[in-house]
């Protein structure tokens, strides 16, 4: 009498051989993707829904908030519902919220005047669901022990209200930013790197592949900015200085893996054109991650 628990040779390498083609297939399958995205800034001063419809077109799934025809899409002064509207039109199109760039406070306010004002920020954050704020650093070196001072004041309220506080480079380079996260040391506080602004900033002395030498452990996203001499980054990433593949690859060494990778510009033209830009540097993107 045949056994039914026995299985033939050939069944038996046939399971090995599926095994071994699947094994691969699944664990691609299975690992988490990077999170590629948009800002609106890249549709220049087009209105945030066009650039919202374009991220759609060019087949990306997250978006980052900053700039469009009417200043920021949402900084602390606006209203929480419109707020609460502009996280509905994202939702709406399927894509997901990945960061805010709403500005930030006022220096010349006193530390708890400023204390206040992100505050705001952070609330108008929570109501268009961004889990990230970012903030451009100050390298004034007067003018930082308060604009950390006021960050720090803020951390634990952000945390309460599921936002996270960034800082990302504006005339500094990461590591001087990074020197700040620390010295802060508070865990809802880290840095949103921007390789663009880094050589924009240095004239392109400061490559941003040293640079990431100095940031494992703080880095949680990037906005994708290239650069080219003299002084211009809006431009079609991987078209400029920036090494993107050796970047990417440091940080994620670092501690930065499948974070949200944010396109910041792209070359102008019609409308047409900005969205196959778009489109182009989400395969260049894919392609880098994908042979990580």
């Amino acid at each position: 009498m045949k056994d039914n628990n026995l299985i033939s040779r050939r069944e038996f390498i046939g399971g090995l051989v599926l095994a071994t083609t699947m094994g691969p297939l699944l664990a691609s399958c299975s690992r988490p993707s990077w999170k590629l995205g948009c800002y609106t800034r890249a549709w220049g001063n087009r209105h945030y829904l066009i650039a919202l419809d374009g991220m759609v077109e060019a087949g990306y799934k997250y978006v980052g908030l900053s700039t469009h025809d009417n200043g920021r899409v949402i900084d602390r002064e606006t209203l929480p519902e419109v707020a609460i509207q502009v996280g509905e039109e994202i939702k709406k199109r399927g894509l997901k919220l990945a960061t805010l760039s709403g500005g930030g406070f006022d220096l010349k306010e006193s530390i708890d005047g400023g204390i206040v004002q992100l505050k705001q920020l952070i609330d108008n954050a929570a109501y268009c669901g961004a889990p990230i704020i970012q903030i451009n650093d100050v390298p004034d070196p007067d003018l930082a022990e308060k604009f950390y001072k006021v960050i720090s004041e803020s951390c634990d309220y952000a945390a309460e209200k599921g936002v996270m506080i960034t800082v990302k480079p504006h005339g500094s380079t990461g590591a001087v930013c990074r020197s700040f996260v620390d010295k802060v040391g508070n865990k809802n506080f880290k840095l949103w790197y921007d390789p663009g602004n880094v050589c924009f900033y240095t004239e392109g002395k400061v490559n941003p592949v040293d640079d990431a030498d100095k940031l494992d452990g703080v880095v949680v996203g990037m906005a994708v900015k290239d650069f080219r001499l003299p002084k211009n980054v809006s431009i079609t990433p991987g078209t400029g200085m920036v090494d993107f593949p050796n970047l990417i690859k440091r940080l994620r060494k670092g501690g930065f893996k499948n974070g949200p990778l944010i396109v910041e510009c792209l070359n102008d033209g019609d409308l047409s054109y900005v969205n196959e830009e778009a489109r182009k540097t989400r395969e260049f993107l894919e392609e880098i991650t994908s042979n990580l």
